[in-house]
């Protein structure tokens, strides 16, 4: 397992700076900026979130961690534009089909999570009773917007998308955004320093972007043999991500590798260092 690693304790924020520093932006509904924070002076670890009249900031340096939420009134094109957003999302909301349940007594879905070292509760896993998957719930702001099931027998395709979402999947509540390939490896990863974040997929899209933007650091790990895949991701991600490291492996994270847990351990200590 990852070595947890110490978190330095919160402190009172200079409210006032950052009040000063939010009431200045010019954001719409919907819109993210990033600059320099007005608490820790850290470089462009400081982002604000117009969501729906609500201004939410967060710094994502590891000595720092300020955040609040703060409303703000919407102007006439933003309302306009929101009740648009809401109708859309209505129109395209996910719901899990009713055969994937919280259950905990099938067999088959029970040794795959022993094999991998995952607990039903703490990843919030499901089960599709219909095709014997376990499923990961994609959670985005506190919702589930999609699903990835794993077929726990011999069933194809080994991976099922339930929603049409590109969010990609994530676990963990950490600084460091590590990408990996599927559900399995983020879930193994994810932590109190690092958010596994599952690409499911080939290619990065902008929805996978967007989130990733949101960290000012992230390690692109995938499998040993995708090392073309591997550069491209950095590549990408470089126009995004102020940080970006590649971690070469001899194994795919979800088998726990010494040699690979251990450098990304270091990593991940090198670059909390870093914006500490």
């Amino acid at each position: 397992m990852i070595k947890a690693l110490q978190v330095p304790q919160r402190k009172v924020y200079n409210m006032y700076n950052i009040y000063n520093t939010i009431s200045d932006i010019d954001i719409s509904n919907g819109e993210t900026k990033r600059m320099n924070c007005p608490e820790c002076g850290g470089y462009k670890t400081f982002t604000v979130t117009n969501n729906m009249g609500s201004l939410m900031w967060n710094c994502y340096k590891a000595s720092c961690s300020v955040s609040g939420a703060k409303k703000v009134r919407l102007d006439v094109d933003d309302i306009r534009s929101t009740m648009k957003d809401v109708r859309a999302f209505a129109d395209d909301k996910f719901e899990l089909p009713a055969y994937v349940v919280n259950r905990h007594d099938a067999v088959y879905a029970n040794r795959f999570c022993a094999k991998w070292g995952l607990d039903y509760d703490e990843h919030g896993l499901m089960y599709d009773v219909k095709e014997d998957r376990v499923v990961f719930p994609v959670i985005h702001n506190g919702e589930i917007v999609d699903a990835t099931g794993r077929a726990v027998l011999k069933r194809l395709p080994k991976w099922k998308r339930y929603g049409k979402s590109n969010l990609p999947y994530n676990f963990g509540s950490g600084k460091v955004a590590v990408v990996v390939e599927d559900c399995v490896s983020a879930a193994v990863v994810g932590s109190d320093v690092f958010v596994g974040v599952a690409v499911l997929g080939t290619s990065l899209s902008e929805e996978h972007k967007r989130y990733l933007s949101q960290f000012s650091t992230a390690i692109i790990a995938l499998d040993p043999d995708a090392l073309p895949k591997t550069l491209a991701f950095a590549k990408e991600l470089r126009g995004h991500v102020d940080v970006v490291k590649v971690l070469r492996l001899t194994d795919d994270l979800k088998y726990r590798n010494p040699t690979d847990m251990t450098n990304l351990t270091n990593t991940g200590e090198e670059l909390w260092n870093y914006h500490s």
